[in-house]
């Protein structure tokens, strides 16, 4: 039985974590008393004793968390921003090319971002085939439930009299400097960074990201696209489905409440969109960090998740 401590167990991420182990009997859950809950002293104690450590903390935090660890056998899974690029750490997205074999090695993993998954499901595959350069510039547009700003911004949006401002969707990260960018440039081997457009709903959870392309700007066709897709995501929690949509439309919260993701290819020969639908707090966070638990544990990494 593997020792887990989540260090951040309180917001929106370290709950689903908890929420999804306390059904498990293969994991010992260890807890601090909530007195302690920021203690240093008694963190690093349950961290150092602990297999497997979830760190669901702001980044400056997670930075401060990990020197903590003393413990060489224990392996750390970094849900927030802090390491993502950072040198010694593994990029926690096992579907991606190598990268489920690296982390079944690690003992330092960077969960990936919500808005980053998406968008790396769609590229990262069709770069590495060679159907996009890595020259090329993309777009992105990423539409999010509102959970995906934690509490604060659960409490915003869930207030009595909240603003009418939030009963109609946000465009934000204006400044086009959104702190996912780095991670989505560089595991999809891009030159550059895409032009990306974040959107926050009001609805609670699911996320569903979009990268628009003309025909020109790829290395093959539609078909291309999706045999690539079809023949990459066999395994995981990721998953090709061809004619998704609802009848002309697509449902951002489709997947609310499950780990996988669902990624499509709609449009025609001259303009082609490829989108992913997942849930923000599940493949988008908690779900993609209890996957690669599993795959430390040497488990089927599907083990504890929901997927329909």
């Amino acid at each position: 039985m593997k020792k887990v401590f989540i260090d951040g167990s309180a917001g929106t991420t370290g709950l689903r974590i908890a929420e999804r182990l306390a059904r498990r009997q293969d994991i010992q859950l260890i807890t601090v008393p909530e007195v302690f809950r920021k203690d240093p002293a008694a963190r690093k104690g349950a961290m150092n004793q602990a297999d497997i450590v979830f760190l669901c903390l702001p980044d400056d935090a997670a930075r401060e968390a990990v020197p903590l660890i003393e413990n060489e056998s224990t392996a750390v899974i970094d849900t927030s921003t802090a390491h993502r690029v950072q040198e010694g750490w593994v990029y926690g997205f096992p579907e991606i090319g190598g990268l489920r074999e690296i982390i079944q090695a690690s003992r330092r993993i960077a969960n990936p971002g919500c808005h980053a998954s998406g968008f790396i499901a769609l590229a990262a595959p069709l770069v590495q085939a060679g159907l996009l350069p890595q020259s090329a510039k993309l777009s992105c547009t990423s539409l999010t439930g509102y959970s995906g700003g934690g509490k604060k911004m659960i409490a915003e949006y869930e207030a009595e009299n909240r603003s009418e401002l939030l009963s109609a969707p946000r465009q934000y990260g204006l400044s086009q400097t959104h702190k996912h960018l780095p991670e989505m440039q560089k595991i999809c081997g891009l030159d550059t960074a895409p032009i990306f457009c974040p959107i926050v709903a009001p609805y609670y959870a699911g996320m569903e990201v979009t990268v628009p392309l003309f025909a020109e700007e790829i290395q093959g066709s539609k078909a291309d696209i999706e045999a690539v897709y079809a023949d990459y995501y066999k395994t995981g929690l990721v998953r090709f489905a061809k004619d998704s949509g609802e009848g002309g439309f697509l449902s951002a919260n489709a997947l609310a409440g499950r780990d996988d993701m669902e990624i499509s290819v709609f449009g025609n020969e001259e303009r082609i969109l490829l989108t992913a639908r997942f849930d923000n707090l599940g493949k988008g966070a908690s779900g993609a960090a209890i996957q690669n638990m599993n795959l430390l544990m040497g488990i089927d990494e599907t083990t504890g998740l929901v997927m329909e």
